[in-house]
């Protein structure tokens, strides 16, 4: 080295920007996810503490339950309703309100439940 010697800075070289090759998409097709019901029940729907119960289905069925306020999946955990009502399904008290859409002090609400 000597004294006219120049230094350069790490980094000041210029680097090419790495070019990435076009890929070609295919068009996108709206079509839904979810997959058909096997059968669907129409009734009303009470909360409930313990779970999601329900009267007709044995434990452990998903479910897919539907109301005014929006749809949620769900696995019945017990058995429910007694026979012989018009209710056909038990909610955890969130779940209720989240599918009843509705104020807090009601008590049942109208549903669609779809078996899986």
């Amino acid at each position: 080295m000597t004294a006219d010697s120049t230094f350069q800075e790490a980094g000041s070289r210029k680097v090419r920007p790495v070019v990435r090759p076009k890929v070609v998409q295919p068009a996108a097709v709206v079509k839904s996810a979810v997959k058909p019901a096997k059968y669907k029940l129409h009734g009303t729907a009470t909360f409930y503490d313990n779970g999601t119960t329900a009267m007709r289905l044995p434990r452990g069925t998903v479910v897919r339950i539907c109301g005014a306020g929006g749809c949620i999946d769900r696995t019945v955990t017990d058995y429910g309703p007694t026979a012989g009502t018009s209710r056909i399904l038990d909610l955890y008290r969130p779940d209720f309100f989240l599918i009843c859409g509705c104020p807090s002090y009601s008590g049942t609400t109208t549903v669609t439940v779809g078996v899986y």
